[in-house]
C-alpha cells in the first residue's frame, strides 16, 4: 500500500507522514528532503542555481542515501549526514530556485517512484510526502491526502520549527519563506487544491493527534476495515466460537492456565516468562525514619552559597551564576558527610531594607534559618565583614542555632591570612573554604557535625508523603498557589516572571494527610533558554518532574492554551507521571471565555481528557479543596493493577466483537497479556503479529472505559512470537 500525502509548506506534510508510517509499521518518503538534498549540495559546490541544466546534471549524478525508516529518517550525500543542515533557514530560502527548475524534478520524480516501491515492497506500506506526490509520483496510491492550513497557522509552526521569537521580523521572514514559495511553487506543481480523488484534511484548528486520527481512518477504510462499534450481546458467544475467554464468569486462575497452554506452541525467551510468571511486587515507597537534622546555607548576595551547596551535595543540583540574587526560595537538599544524613538548605541572599522581591527572598532565609538546627554562615574572605554580614548576624544570634562561620573563596594561603580577619565577628575560628576547588570543605564539614543533633526538631520523614510537582509556564501561578494550600509564604512570589529557579520542596499536611508539594521554576520557550539561570532551572525542573508521583500542570484559565502548554504536558507524559490539570486564575474569567475555553480544551487537550481538571484560582483559595481529591484519584490509577485473568478475560471479550485487521493477507491474534508494573501501568501484549496503532489505541481506549485510569497514562507494548516449526 502507499498513501501519498500532498500540501503546501507549513501544513503539516511531515509530522503526519512520519507518525503515518510509524502507526503502520512501513516506510516514509521525504520527497522534500531530496530538494532540500540537491540545493544544499549545489550551494556547497558552487553551482548556480538558476543554471537548471548544471543542477540536473548534479542531481544525476548525486550520491544520496536517502533513509526510509521513519525512526531513522536519513539523509546522506557523498557519505556526509545533512539530515539537520538542510532544514536550516539557509536552504529553506533556497530551495524553491531548485524546486522549480523544470528540468530537474523529471529526475527527482522517477528516483523517488523507485524508492517508493522499493519501501512499499519491502514494508507493506510506505508513505510518501511532498509536492507532485498525489498527481505525479503516485496518482495510483491507495490513500491520496491533500493537507491545507491558513497561512498565519503555517507561518507560525515553520517559525516555531526553526526556534523563532513571534515577531514582525519573523513574521516577513516566514512570509517569504512560506507564502511566496508556495506561490512560486505552485507555477509547476498543483498542490494548492486537491485533485480528482484525494481528500482535503484543513490542519489549521487540529491537533497533530487529530489529523493523524483522520488519516489513519483512511488507510483502514483503503483495507475494508470498519471502525470499532460498541461490542454487541453476542460478545460472549462469539468468544466462545473463537477460544477467546469471555466477561461472564470468569474465573482468573482457569483463564490464565488456558492461555499459558495456548503459549507452549510459542517460542518465549527467559524474560518473557518472567513477565509471565507472575504480577510484579511493588517496591516499598520507603520506611519511616525519624527527622533529619537540617543544615541552612546563609549570607549575603554573592559569597558562594549555592557553589558551597553542590560541593557538599557532590553534584550541580543548586542553580548558579556568575550574578548575585540567582537563589531566591529556601531550597532543600538530602545530603551526607560522614555517615550523617542531613537536611541541606540553599537560600537566597539576605540583604538589609530591602523592598520588593528582595525582601521576600530575605525573609525566605530568616524562615530556613528558624527552621535549622545549625546555621552556615558564609561570608566572602576576599571582602571582609561588611555592613550587611554584621547586621545578618544580629538576626542569626537571635535565632539561638549553633553557627558555624565559613569564610569562602580562600584559594591559597593569602587567603587564609585574610580570613583570619573574621575572627572579630566573635563566631569563634572562621573555616577557610574554596566552594569552587573544594579546598577545605571537608574540616567545614566536619566542624558541622561536631555541632549537629542526631534528629531533627522539625521537618517530618521523607518517605511517607506523597510528591507533587507542579510545573506550568512562568508566572502561571504555580508559587501562589504552593503558599495558598500551606496556608503561609513558604516560596517567593513576585509579579516578575521567572522568580522560582531551584524546585522547591515543602511538607504541606492537607485534610490530615501530609503531601510533598514541588514548585518548579516555569518552563520558558526553548529559544529563550538558551544560556543562565533560567536554561539550569529548566533542567532542574525535569529532574523535580522525574522524582514526582504527580504533576499538576498549571494553565492560565484567562489565555488561550498555547504551544508551550502543550509541550509541558507532552513532558509530563513522557516522564510517565500522573497527571491533574489546574485552570489557575479562574476568577478573572467571564462566561464567555468559559465557553471559548471549553472548545479549546476540547480540541487542544484531547489526548489528555482522562486528566483530571480543577478549576482554581491560587490567589482567592477557591476551589483549591478540589485538588486534593483529584491527586488521590490520579494517583490511585497510577498504582491500579489488574490481575492476569480478568486482563485476558477483558481482551477475550474485545477481541472477539473487534478482531485485528488484516494485514498482508494475515491477521495478528493476540495470545496472551500481562500487567507488567504499575506507576505508571504497562499492559505487556503477546501477539502473533504487528498491532496497528490504532488498534492499540482502540484498546488503551477501552481500558480506560472498563477499568477507569484516570489521572493516570497508560503504556502498551506488544511481544510479537513466532509459532515454533515442529
Amino acid at each position: 500500500m502507499v498513501v501519498a500525502i500532498d500540501g503546501p509548506a507549513g501544513s503539516g506534510k511531515s509530522t503526519i507522514a512520519r507518525r503515518t508510517a510509524l502507526a503502520t509499521g512501513g516506510g516514509l518518503l521525504d520527497t522534500g528532503a531530496m530538494y532540500r538534498a540537491v540545493t544544499w549540495t549545489a550551494l556547497e559546490d558552487g553551482v548556480d542555481l538558476a543554471d537548471h541544466a548544471a543542477v540536473a546534471a548534479l542531481a544525476e549524478e548525486l550520491d544520496l542515501d536517502l533513509g526510509t525508516d521513519p525512526e531513522d529518517p536519513h539523509v546522506r550525500v557523498r557519505g556526509r549526514d545533512i539530515t539537520a543542515e538542510i532544514r536550516t533557514e539557509r536552504i529553506s530560502a533556497a530551495v524553491s530556485d531548485v524546486a522549480t527548475n523544470t528540468r530537474l524534478r523529471p529526475v527527482l520524480q522517477r528516483l523517488q517512484r523507485e524508492i517508493l516501491q522499493s519501501a512499499a515492497a519491502q514494508r507493506g506500506v510506505c508513505v510518501a510526502e511532498g509536492r507532485d506526490i498525489t498527481t505525479v509520483v503516485a496518482p495510483d496510491a491507495e490513500v491520496r491526502v491533500l493537507l491545507s492550513a491558513s497561512e498565519e497557522a503555517r507561518m507560525r509552526r515553520r517559525a516555531e520549527e526553526l526556534g523563532l521569537e513571534d515577531s514582525a521580523e519573523t513574521r516577513e521572514r516566514m512570509h517569504d519563506q512560506v507564502v511566496r514559495r508556495d506561490r512560486d511553487d505552485s507555477s509547476v506543481s498543483e498542490f494548492l487544491t486537491a485533485a480528482e480523488g484525494v481528500v482535503t484534511i484543513d490542519t489549521t484548528d487540529l491537533s497533530v493527534d487529530e489529523v493523524l486520527e483522520r488519516v489513519l481512518a483512511l488507510v483502514d477504510a483503503a483495507r475494508g476495515i470498519e471502525a470499532p462499534a460498541v461490542p454487541g450481546p453476542t460478545a460472549d458467544a462469539d468468544a466462545a466460537a473463537t477460544g477467546m475467554p469471555g466477561a461472564t464468569g470468569v474465573d482468573d486462575e482457569a483463564v490464565e492456565a488456558a492461555w499459558r497452554a495456548g503459549l507452549e506452541d510459542y517460542a518465549l525467551d527467559e524474560e518473557d516468562l518472567a513477565l509471565l510468571a507472575g504480577d510484579e511486587e511493588e517496591l516499598p515507597r520507603g520506611a519511616e525514619r525519624a527527622p533529619l537534622p537540617v543544615l541552612a546555607v546563609v549570607g549575603r548576595p554573592n559569597v558562594g552559597k549555592s557553589t558551597l551547596v553542590n560541593r557538599i551535595l557532590g553534584r550541580r543540583e543548586a542553580v548558579v551564576e556568575d550574578v548575585p540574587g540567582v537563589t531566591r526560595d529556601r531550597v532543600f537538599y538530602e545530603a551526607e558527610w560522614s555517615g550523617t544524613d542531613f537536611w541541606l538548605v540553599d537560600t537566597g541572599g539576605w540583604e538589609d531594607r530591602v523592598q520588593g522581591i528582595a525582601y521576600r527572598v530575605a525573609e525566605q532565609a530568616e524562615l530556613a534559618v528558624e527552621l535549622a538546627d545549625v546555621v552556615l554562615f558564609v561570608v566572602d574572605a576576599n571582602v571582609g565583614i561588611t555592613a550587611t554580614d554584621e547586621q545578618l548576624l544580629k538576626v542569626l544570634r537571635r535565632a539561638k542555632r549553633p553557627i558555624i562561620l565559613c569564610a569562602n573563596k580562600v584559594d591559597d594561603e593569602r587567603g587564609e591570612l585574610e580570613a583570619a580577619a573574621l575572627w572579630n565577628l566573635g563566631l569563634g575560628e572562621p573555616h577557610p573554604v574554596s566552594a569552587l576547588h573544594g579546598r577545605g570543605s571537608g574540616d567545614l564539614l566536619d566542624a558541622v557535625l561536631a555541632v549537629m543533633p542526631e534528629e531533627g526538631r522539625g521537618l517530618p520523614p521523607d518517605s511517607g508523603p506523597r510528591r507533587v510537582a507542579l510545573v506550568g509556564r512562568p508566572n502561571v501561578g504555580k508559587s501562589s498557589l504552593l503558599n495558598r494550600l500551606a496556608g503561609e509564604n513558604r516560596v517567593v512570589v513576585d509579579d516578575e516572571a521567572g522568580t522560582t529557579r531551584d524546585p522547591v520542596d515543602e511538607k504541606i499536611e492537607l485534610g490530615g494527610v501530609p503531601w510533598t508539594f514541588v514548585d518548579t521554576a516555569g518552563i520558558r520557550r526553548r529559544v529563550l533558554q538558551s544560556q543562565g539561570a533560567d536554561f539550569y532551572a529548566s533542567l532542574r525542573t525535569r529532574s523535580a518532574l522525574d522524582r514526582a508521583e504527580v504533576a499538576v500542570v498549571l494553565l492560565e484559565a484567562s489565555e488561550t492554551i498555547s504551544t508551550q502548554d502543550l509541550k509541558i504536558i507532552d513532558m509530563v507524559l513522557e516522564s510517565g507521571r500522573a497527571l491533574v490539570l489546574a485552570f489557575n486564575k479562574w476568577d478573572l474569567i467571564d462566561e464567555e471565555r468559559r465557553a471559548q475555553l471549553e472548545r479549546e480544551i476540547e480540541k487542544d487537550l484531547a489526548h489528555v481528557a482522562w486528566a483530571p481538571r480543577v478549576n482554581l484560582s491560587a490567589k482567592t483559595g477557591r476551589h483549591t479543596d478540589k485538588l486534593v481529591p483529584a491527586l488521590n484519584t490520579a494517583l490511585d490509577s497510577w498504582d491500579t493493577r489488574i490481575p492476569t485473568g480478568r486482563l485476558n478475560a477483558f481482551l477475550g471479550t474485545l477481541v472477539a466483537a473487534h478482531p485485528h485487521p488484516l494485514r498482508g493477507g494475515k491477521q495478528s491474534r493476540i495470545l496472551f497479556a500481562t500487567q507488567a508494573r504499575t506507576r505508571p501501568p504497562r499492559f505487556v501484549i503477546f501477539a502473533s503479529g504487528f498491532l496497528e496503532h490504532g488498534y492499540r489505541r482502540f484498546i488503551e481506549r477501552r481500558l480506560r472505559e472498563d477499568f477507569g485510569f484516570a489521572g493516570s497514562p497508560i503504556e502498551i507494548g506488544v511481544r510479537i512470537r513466532e509459532k515454533r516449526r515442529r
